[in-house]
């Protein structure tokens, strides 16, 4: 599906192969992007007369992008940005055992706050990044120890 969105101005092209896989694989102008959804409620009450009408069984928000039983084989030892952008968190420190889809980083893009997560399950050797700083698209935020 492609779309052509505008944001503050400034026309994007997007396009989504699987909105069903995790993390979903964008193309926003050509550039590969992850995107982790995560569960929202609702936005909008029921009206008064949806009484008659079947329950929907929705998800609780509990804001926890669960990753697959069996994680991808992925072997990359670089984690890149996905979009420029500046670093506003980083939830690891060198040494540490992550796991697939845990959260590594937050970068912030346009006023969006992007979490970075684990493509794969392995300890985090080195963090090129620091709180505060601007990255460019595919620089390199951190790297794996190897395996």
């Amino acid at each position: 599906m492609k779309y052509q969105i505008k944001i503050e101005g400034q026309n994007f092209e997007v396009e989504i192969d699987d909105l069903h896989a995790r993390p979903v694989m964008v193309l926003v102008n050509g550039d590969p992007v992850e995107v982790w959804p995560q569960n929202s409620a609702p936005t909008t009450a029921p009206a008064a007369d949806d009484s008659k009408k079947p329950a929907l069984n929705t998800p609780p928000n509990n804001n926890t992008v669960v990753p697959p039983a069996s994680a991808p084989a992925n072997n990359t030892k670089q984690v890149l940005s996905p979009i420029p952008g500046v670093i506003v968190s980083i939830g690891i420190q060198p040494g540490m055992e992550v796991t697939y889809g845990q959260e590594l980083c937050v970068l912030e893009a346009m006023k969006m706050k992007n979490a970075i997560r684990a493509t794969r399950a392995g300890r985090i050797e080195t963090i090129f990044v620091t709180v505060g700083q601007q990255v460019n698209h595919h620089d390199v935020l951190m790297e794996y120890a190897a395996s």
